[in-house]
């Protein structure tokens, strides 16, 4: 599973692609990123939650026939918050069509819009699955706080 960008905080779970794994994912989230000193109340850390719960939900709904388990890939560097879902149904979505599609995949757009953020969709090298990666800047569009140096 290949990563967009080099980030040096790294950490993976992997679970069955049931309902319970959206909650899990999420309170993995929490606890990662906490870790890597992203306060929970960081104004990203919301948006973030909801863009992998929809994610996460995505590939239990349409992919857990194909794929029995998902993983989910954390990361995180100087201003960037990142996550990956991966599992192995070999459907790609296009990111660029995303605001066109009903209910989670339009939020997704319209979340990454509003937060400067991408999405990039990797294959996986056989083509039977993908990543789909998130990639956040910590300061949202439009803030107007001074950034930490790198």
């Amino acid at each position: 599973m290949r990563q967009p960008v080099a980030l040096p905080h790294r950490h993976v779970l992997t679970s069955d692609a049931v309902p319970a794994a959206v909650s899990l994912a999420r309170r993995t989230a929490e606890t990662a990123y906490a870790s890597w000193g992203i306060n929970p109340g960081h104004p990203v850390m919301g948006p973030a939650l909801l863009l992998l719960s929809e994610l996460v939900t995505n590939s239990v709904r349409h992919a857990a026939t194909v794929s029995r388990q998902l993983t989910v890939i954390y990361a995180a560097g100087s201003g960037t918050l990142a996550f990956a879902v991966h599992d192995r149904h070999p459907h790609r979505p296009e990111p660029a069509r995303f605001a066109d599609s009903a209910g989670g995949l339009a939020t997704v757009a319209e979340l990454l819009a509003e937060l400067g953020g991408a999405c990039t969709v990797v294959p996986d090298a056989d083509g039977g699955g993908k990543n789909i990666w998130i990639t956040l800047p910590l300061w949202p569009k439009g803030h107007r706080t001074a950034r930490p140096r790198s």
